[in-house]
């Protein structure tokens, strides 16, 4: 005979699940017991695994320039490469780092652009 666990076990156990087996249980349970559970969904775990989770979902990156290192010329022909700004609005750009020199693009074209920076003798970082 199986032996009754405690609210305490329970939660210990799914602490342990991913969102997708948390997902999956929360369908199983609402099959066989016919009810709907959408509270307990939006209430789904915080911790560890929802931040690593989220960390995967993000979609758009920001570059920014931190520093533009000894080549400034260098780095900002690169920015105007990556950005419609003229010569000005580019060297504004880099003499006032750290500034973002894009906003919110795909993850490839976030590390291309660094790339391209830290080519060209620049400190750059992707959030």
């Amino acid at each position: 005979m199986a032996t009754k666990l405690s609210q305490e076990e329970l939660l210990a156990q799914f602490e342990n699940l991913t969102l997708i087996e948390l997902s999956e249980f929360v369908k199983a349970f609402e099959e066989k017991f016919d009810v709907t559970a959408a509270a307990a969904v939006a209430a789904a775990p915080v911790g560890p695994t929802a931040a690593v989770e989220a960390a995967e979902e993000q979609d758009e990156f920001d570059v920014i320039l931190t520093g533009a290192g000894e080549k400034k010329i260098q780095v900002i022909k690169v920015v105007r490469e990556l950005t419609s700004l003229g010569l000005k609005e580019a060297k504004d750009l880099v003499d006032g780092a750290p500034k973002p020199v894009l906003e919110k693009v795909a993850k490839e074209a976030a590390e291309k652009a660094a790339e391209s920076l830290k080519g060209a003798g620049a400190s750059v970082e992707v959030k």
